[in-house]
């Protein structure tokens, strides 16, 4: 490519970022990111009435967290500046006073009632539904007058007659709407704000984006906003239009389809990493499509628009749950207990004095255990209160075991006497025991993990005593001594 890539996300703060935006952004961050461009990142906050700070920032994090950094945007400035739509004001009003005196631009005073009126009579006659021009020719001294009575207006671009716009999309190829489709677009409207194609073409020309990669749903603004290049007589970028994202039932994703919100997901427990790995492959695939666990860096060295789909993409919760396991099983014990450290802290007694090395092997324990980080709450408090109440079922087990408490005791006898606690010379000693009393070993084992846990499934029972140490897991085992059945 000749001239530097520079590609842009543009979200309005009007809620938090969605799963689709989320997508959008990533697929132009891999873009830049795969061909040493930057990725500019602007907030189109011009609808006052529902832009919040509150969302201008939530998107932000949701963006961090994802791990997607920008090069030019809040934060971290840049030469193109500014990134707030709302600051740019001038800019959009230097463009609107240039094209008007060029003549490209005129007066439209028509009344709502005067254009729906246009519309009913057009739908009538069965013709295209589209502003008529009326207004373009009126005279500057009607104009002038009508503006001084304080008359309402927009200004419209003059589209030319008998054109098409046409366009080589890079996912949806070759794209044309012809000037029956095109009207007179407004650009300002009658409370002199920029409209949404308008202030979009300035901003992406004054930033000099080359490429845009946005949602299909933009297909019908690409010409409006491919007119306005032309009036401007500006460089008209790149465009990439993306799949939506769908459900299972193939309709657009919604909240009817369960959490839309990237922050939602992050709550829920799954790991950015996993979660931008899936985003990933919503609508893209790697050459060998088999592989589906990528790292940031193979997704830099091998995203390309060429391998975007050109159809729906299925948001699939059940995917991305797994795809989320695969990756809690590819962390170190270590990695895995730092990033579980916000849910571990919602457990009372967390962290219970253990040393950070027993933290990562009890973590370690889990990585096959649970699928998102949310799930340790429920699977691992035990590890820091001592149990209160046995399970049910257990307890009905234990009591078919012929003498379960006198043969617990002995066992705890025999862990008393042990000189080390790790897992290896814990397994030796309760299968010599079980061996020594003619007790089936799984017996002795159920009897000490309901005992230490309160449970019936827990990770393997030597490392969890490894981790709670000769202390603790005897003292948790005396204490199941009182109510073992006898």
């Amino acid at each position: 490519m000749s001239a530097p890539v520079r590609v842009r996300f543009a979200p309005s703060p009007t809620g938090n970022l969605h799963v689709g935006g989320a997508r959008t952004a990533l697929f132009n961050w891999l873009f830049a990111r795969h061909h040493g461009g930057v990725f500019v990142l602007r907030i189109e906050d011009t609808d006052l009435e529902r832009s919040q700070a509150a969302y201008t920032q939530a998107i932000l994090d949701g963006l961090k967290w994802l791990g997607l950094d920008w090069d030019e945007g809040p934060e971290v400035g840049g030469a193109h500046g500014p990134y707030f739509q709302t600051q740019r004001e001038g800019l959009y009003r230097a463009a609107v006073e240039r094209l008007l005196a060029e003549g490209k631009l005129y007066h439209c005073f028509c009344s709502g009632e005067t254009l729906e009126a246009m519309r009913k009579d057009q739908a009538e006659r069965k013709v295209a539904i589209k502003y008529d021009g009326r207004c373009r020719g009126l005279p500057r001294e009607e104009v002038e007058r009508r503006i001084a009575a304080g008359e309402k207006f927009v200004l419209r671009l003059r589209c030319p007659d008998g054109i098409s716009v046409e366009w080589e999309d890079i996912t949806k190829g070759k794209l044309t709407f012809t000037s029956d489709l095109l009207d007179d677009l407004v650009v300002v409207k009658s409370d002199g704000m920029p409209t949404y194609n308008f202030a979009v073409v300035i901003d992406d020309v004054g930033m000099q984006i080359t490429h845009v990669i946005r949602g299909e749903d933009h297909i019908s603004n690409t010409p409006k906003q491919i007119l306005l290049y032309r009036a401007l007589e500006a460089p008209v970028p790149r465009f990439a239009h993306i799949p939506m994202i769908l459900g299972k039932d193939r309709a657009r994703l919604s909240k009817r389809h369960g959490a839309t919100s990237v922050i939602e997901y992050e709550k829920m427990g799954f790991d950015p990493e996993a979660f931008r790995n899936y985003l990933a492959l919503l609508g893209w695939s790697p050459e060998d499509h088999t592989r589906e666990i990528l790292s940031r860096e193979q997704l830099f060295a091998e995203f390309s628009l060429d391998r975007v789909s050109s159809h729906g993409a299925i948001f699939d919760l059940d995917k991305l749950t797994w795809m989320n396991a695969e990756y809690l099983k590819r962390f170190t014990p270590e990695v895995l207990l730092a990033r579980l450290r916000p849910w571990l802290a919602k457990i009372p007694g967390f962290p219970g004095g253990y040393s950070d090395a027993q933290l990562a092997k009890m973590a370690g324990l889990y990585r096959e255990r649970v699928k998102t980080y949310d799930e340790i709450v429920a699977n691992a408090g035990w590890f820091f209160s001592a149990p209160q109440e046995y399970d049910a079922k257990g307890l009905e087990k234990a009591g078919k075991i012929a003498g379960a408490r006198d043969l617990l005791g002995r066992l705890i006898g025999r862990f008393e006497a042990q000189a080390g606690f790790e897992e290896g010379p814990l397994e030796a000693l309760v299968r010599g025991f079980a061996e020594a009393e003619g007790r089936k070993f799984g017996d002795v084992v159920h009897l000490c993990r309901l005992g230490l846990s309160g449970r019936t499934a827990t990770p393997g029972l030597f490392e969890v005593m490894a981790v709670l140490g000769r202390d603790e897991s005897l003292a948790r085992l005396r204490r199941f001594l009182t109510v073992c059945p006898a």
